[in-house]
């Protein structure tokens, strides 16, 4: 498995499948379950930010994630990053796969930190996964997301220092 930048033109439809399928369940993205194919675009190959995928030996997508500045001008130093796993591939460490190859592109871009502005607290895999690699919660937003299933229930905000 690896993992190399994303391609519109060759990747938009296999990206598409991965985001469709995980924000279908309104459990861990604040994108509406219904968002439009149109949208993926805007919401996962903006201009300003960078798209990368993790393929297996056989081209199969894994993953996806994105990395841009969390702000703009004075606060461009600080990255924001969100990740995607195929869901009939979750559990194979591409989590964790992508979450190191962003923490060493966001140093290598010169970023100083990372922050993640909307994690759902109910998300515990992620949650777990985000403070193994050293990103701690540094504040709570009451009810921040509309739950699907389990209805209001809070987000985090968590930081991981890159100096």
């Amino acid at each position: 498995m690896y993992i190399r930048k994303a391609d519109l033109e060759k990747d938009y439809e296999r990206v598409w499948e991965i985001f469709r399928q995980v924000i279908s369940t309104g459990d861990t993205y604040v994108f509406d379950p219904k968002t439009p194919k149109d949208s993926l675009q805007m919401n996962w190959f903006a201009d300003y930010m960078e798209t990368f995928v993790a393929v297996n030996e056989q081209g199969e997508l894994l993953g996806t994630y994105i990395i841009k500045p969390n702000q703009i001008d004075l606060g461009n130093h600080i990255a924001n990053c969100s990740y995607m796993v195929n869901p009939h591939h979750q559990g194979k460490g591409i989590g964790r796969m992508l979450c190191e190859h962003s923490i060493q592109f966001a140093r290598d871009k010169g970023f100083l930190g990372i922050q993640f502005n909307i994690v759902v607290s109910t998300n515990t895999r992620a949650v777990s996964l985000w403070k193994k690699y050293g990103f701690e919660i540094i504040g709570t937003t009451p009810k921040g997301f509309r739950h699907q299933t389990l209805g209001l229930v809070d987000t985090y905000i968590m930081y991981k220092n890159l100096l």
